[in-house]
């Protein structure tokens, strides 16, 4: 961290609390560019932001404002520096919804408790949508003011060129934006008079002191109800099972009682053709970010976003005909550069990866299956947290020491590359009927980054390829 920020925020929080700043720690990075501290002075925190993007600083500050005003759970905005790209905002801790979810999963199954609070979350998102949408200033809307023809047409363009294209699915150019118009149409028939969330995922819903509030809603503008519903519910590593997400969506008509100018009836008509845009954007992301950018942990969502095309194909029929486009669908669950993709559940290949951590010191970890090959990566390259003093007792699989990994900009752009290499050999091997690959990260004393290393592969490998994965850590265990 340049010694210009620490200026900034030390000034900022001096200006709001009259402390000065006693620790900071940069939080974990997401997809965006956004940067955020958690500051504590003596008796204050805070957490720090620092965006140079200023039209979604406005658009974010002035939305918090607005829900604050109206007793809706957001962070409250402590102080505001625009000219340097900078705000103080409420800290709501580091529980979110995906983190409890994924803690109290049961197999895969969403106990009652987890319902509960979906439903909870649910609730609240109609006061955002319907109550909140009164008296904003969509004027700061950043992008665009509405969720309109320009704002879905870009959304499908994203999903045609950063997942479609660069997937290999062949398809009629012409035709396929025949169906995209079809749909748009549609989808700009229905109400669109509310607050459109655009981005509400597991991930943007905090629990604080017990409650749930909302972050991230800079992108928020005029729109459908749907559109949020279908962001949460098919929130694709959130990975809702389909009984479990029609109960949800149950829920959210049965509330629109309390609201008497909302259309229950219309909303669930139109309800999956706002499911299918939200996917094909997401998927668009991941295309970007995980195929073009090649952060591999994007690629992670690939598998649940088909099964929820399948799920779609198999249980919904549209009112409106977009047979192009339905075709697409049906190739992409065949699609060859898919096939590591496909559903996690189903028949299980008989390849083992075997992943080891190890140090230098002790020297390369033998093949126990006497095969030979695989891969060995020297993890040195990347900085060391065991030089620091407050990481030295700890390894790769601790929080901290996976916090500072995550924010070394190297890092990715390394494990992006052996994770390429990983895949590519998984590839290769399962078409050839191998059993058996190995994977080892070494480091200076096999603690800290080869541990990390191999764990990131681990998690890689079992949220996108249909192969069994062994963990060995050598100097630890």
């Amino acid at each position: 961290m340049s010694q210009t920020i620490l200026e900034l925020l030390n000034d900022l929080f001096r200006r709001w609390c009259g402390e000065s700043i006693v620790s900071i720690n940069k939080l974990p990075a997401s997809g965006s560019p956004r940067e955020y501290y958690r500051i504590s002075g003596t008796n204050s925190t805070a957490i720090g932001a620092i965006n140079l993007d200023r039209e979604e600083n406005e658009a974010f500050i002035e939305f918090s404002k607005h829900f604050h005003s109206l007793g809706l759970a957001v962070p409250e905005i402590y102080l505001v520096d625009l000219e340097h790209n900078a705000y103080l905002q409420e800290d709501l801790g580091d529980i979110t919804l995906f983190d409890y979810a994924f803690k109290v999963r049961d197999n895969g199954t969403y106990p009652d408790v987890l319902i509960t609070l979906y439903k909870e979350v649910l609730t609240e998102l109609q006061k955002f949508q319907i109550t909140g949408a009164k008296g904003l200033d969509y004027s700061v809307c950043y992008p665009r003011s509405s969720f309109d023809r320009q704002s879905m047409q870009w959304d499908l363009s994203y999903f045609k060129y950063y997942f479609l294209k660069l997937a290999g699915i062949p398809f009629s150019e012409q035709l396929l934006e025949n169906d995209y118009s079809t749909l748009i149409d549609y989808l700009l028939e229905q109400e669109c008079d509310y607050f459109l969330y655009r981005d509400f995922q597991s991930k943007n819903v905090m629990f604080h002191h017990g409650l749930p509030y909302f972050i991230d809603y800079q992108g928020g503008r005029k729109g459908a109800l749907q559109y949020d519903v279908a962001s949460l519910l098919y929130d694709s590593k959130a990975d809702i099972p389909p009984a479990v997400r029609e109960e949800l969506l149950e829920h959210y008509i049965a509330g629109l009682a309390n609201y008497p100018s909302v259309n229950a009836e219309k909303f669930r008509e139109s309800y999956y053709a706002y499911v299918l845009i939200r996917i094909m954007q997401a998927m668009g992301a991941y295309g970007f970010r995980g195929f073009y950018e090649k952060k591999t942990h994007f690629l992670q969502s690939i598998p649940y976003a088909l099964n929820d095309l399948k799920w779609i194909l198999n249980n919904v029929e549209f009112s409106i005909k977009m047979p192009t486009l339905l075709k697409v669908f049906k190739e992409l669950l065949k699609a060859p550069k898919l096939k590591r993709f496909q559903d996690k559940g189903g028949r299980k290949s008989t390849l083992t990866v075997s992943i080891n951590s190890f140090s230098y010191k002790h020297g390369i970890p033998d093949d126990p299956n006497g095969h030979g090959g695989g891969y060995v990566f020297d993890c040195r390259v990347i900085n060391n947290p065991g030089k620091l003093d407050q990481f030295r007792e700890l390894s790769g699989k601790d929080k901290p020491v996976i916090d500072f990994l995550d924010q070394q900009n190297d890092v990715n752009e390394f494990l992006s590359n052996t994770f390429a290499l990983a895949d590519m050999s998984v590839d290769n091997y399962e078409e050839r009927n191998f059993s058996h690959l190995l994977v080892s990260y070494g480091c200076t004393g096999g603690q800290h980054r080869s541990v990390y290393c191999a764990e990131r592969l681990a998690e890689h490998l079992r949220e996108s390829q249909n192969v069994r994965v062994t963990l060995w850590h050598r100097e630890l265990d």
